[in-house]
């Protein structure tokens, strides 16, 4: 193996009694050689095997096949090691909506040695900038249609943007090798680089190794969704958010199936595409999946076989209506960006409905108190988990510790554990609202809300009150906003009073047209604190 020119990334690992406990190793799908490039099984086998000619990309003017995909981004590779002065090691980031490009792009980078950074399509020049020189960015590939933030960036790191769209990368392209070889990473070089969303102070860096990469396509997808060459997913999340990136590009390439990206994916144009391109495998989060419950029967979805929710929990009533209304079963999930994807979830056979399930092949998971003691079943407690992938905060070491507790990985969420060991998501660990000692879940109070006829989407949080220590605030959007009132407020807390535990009722109710969210339909309760 050649060493790595830059070695910024591995330097800034942390310390290795500060790392997770990894389990499962020893099982046969998680042993990877040490000279490992993931590119080589995601996409270069492909070829290699005979499948070159397979569809491996859509959208609604495109369609490439493996081997489309892999000359591209063997072409790319050529451009970034022979035009852009880029080094081994370095860290690329590349700034698109989920299109072809893009992830030619994210394969060019790892196929030439170097890390990805893949970004968020709203993000800003001044994010931008705090992203680009807390990882020491030096390269970055941007979509045509974004260009206007990407040069407003001002980092002494970044030396080389590279737009493509008929732009600067398809003419340093066209005389290129259509063939590469790819650099020779260890099973422990780190690939990628993911940024969390956190709301205060400097972003937290989490990376992950190439084995990684490849490991988490054994555990959600073999566990829940049982991929065939034949599936074509789809899905809203962007590929910059680690969720959309397993979803839309690991996932369906590992198994030798196709994707259908999506730039704007809104309700109707998702279901525009089921129906079309007869998708049957399909990603997005709750908020999503209730609005396209409501226009399902508008469109022809009976090729779906799997729908996929995660970003958030999922309530009990979108589950319901959309199997009311279709007869599939949506796949409850959480992952954390700090665990690359989804580590408990369920699958046909053994769901749970309201549960969020149970940890899939290649995890474990424990509820435990604030001592790190696990606690009996049915009692609220800190979500601790291990196994295949981990957190692995770059330059942080007072948040790595804050994240690893005794080799666990503790993600932040209140969960509770039944007796028959399924996991049910009670709160995010600052959503839980304590008013006049009771312990309220704002999710538990937006379950109840969101049963009510005249309420289309609500985000419930806490407000500091002197009398009760705090209040459960409702901010509500309307299937009718000119039925927002004084009298329609009073009607919902009566109406709550009668249908759930009344300390849990809202006291206070805001009505809005809508709530604010992330790219991946995630409700930013902070912005309503």
């Amino acid at each position: 193996m050649m060493p790595y020119f830059d070695n910024f990334a591995h330097d800034n690992l942390p310390n290795q009694e500060l790392q997770p406990d990894y389990l499962f190793t020893d099982l046969p799908q998680f042993q990877h050689p040490e000279i490992l490039n993931c590119v080589d099984k995601l996409l270069d086998n492909h070829i290699e095997e005979g499948s070159g000619n397979n569809i491996c990309i859509r959208n609604f003017d495109t369609i490439w096949t493996y081997q489309d995909l892999y000359e591209k981004a063997n072409q790319i590779a050529h451009v970034l090691v022979e035009d852009l002065n880029f080094k081994s090691g370095n860290r690329v980031l590349i700034r698109s909506a989920n299109n072809p490009m893009m992830v030619a792009c994210w394969y060019a980078i790892l196929k030439a040695g170097g890390v990805v950074v893949a970004t968020m399509p709203l993000l800003r020049d001044k994010e931008l900038t705090t992203i680009i020189d807390c990882a020491q960015i030096s390269h970055a590939f941007c979509d045509k249609d974004l260009e206007e933030e990407m040069v407003l960036v001002k980092s002494d790191y970044l030396k080389q943007i590279c737009i493509y769209g008929n732009s600067q990368l398809e003419e340093l392209m066209k005389d290129k090798p259509k063939t590469f070889s790819n650099f020779q990473t260890k099973n422990d070089s780190v690939a990628l680089i993911g940024f969390t969303s956190g709301t205060t102070g400097l972003p937290k860096m989490t990376s992950h190794f190439h084995k990684d990469i490849l490991n988490i396509c054994e555990c959600f997808p073999t566990y829940s969704l049982q991929p065939t060459p034949n599936d074509i997913f789809t899905g809203s999340p962007p590929i910059g958010f680690t969720f959309g990136l397993g979803g839309l590009v690991l996932f369906p390439m590992y198994f030798g199936a196709s994707t259908f990206l999506i730039e704007k994916p809104s309700p109707d144009v998702l279901l525009k595409a089921i129906q079309e391109h007869k998708i049957t495998i399909c990603f997005t989060a709750p908020t999503a999946w209730r609005i396209i419950t409501t226009k399902v029967k508008e469109y022809d979805i009976s090729s779906l076989r799997k729908c996929v929710s995660a970003g958030e929990t999922l309530p009990i009533k979108v589950w319901q209506d959309w199997y009311d209304a279709t007869g599939l079963k949506i796949i409850d999930g959480i992952g954390a960006t700090e665990m690359l994807h989804i580590f408990i979830s369920s699958n046909e056979e053994n769901m749970k409905p309201g549960a969020t399930g149970l940890p899939i092949t290649g995890y474990e998971a424990k509820i435990i108190d604030l001592n790190g003691n696990e606690v009996p079943a049915n009692e609220h407690g800190r979500l601790a988990v291990r196994g295949i992938t981990g957190c692995k905060y770059l330059n942080r070491e007072e948040k790595q510790k804050e994240y690893v507790e005794k080799g666990w990985n503790i993600t932040g969420d209140i969960f509770r554990k039944d007796e028959e060991g399924y996991l049910w998501f009670v709160a995010r660990g600052d959503d839980m609202i304590i008013s006049s000692g009771y312990n309220i879940a704002a999710i538990e109070v937006e379950s109840v809300l969101l049963t009510h006829e005249d309420i289309l989407e609500c985000a419930v949080v806490g407000l500091p009150d002197e009398e009760r220590g705090m209040l459960v605030c409702a901010h509500i959007v309307l299937k009718d906003n000119k039925k927002a009132s004084d009298a329609m407020k009073n009607r919902i807390q009566h109406w709550f009073k009668e249908v759930a535990a009344p300390y849990k009722y809202p006291r206070v109710i805001n009505f809005t047209e809508a709530l604010p969210k992330t790219e991946t339909g995630k409700i930013q309760r902070f912005k309503l604190k």
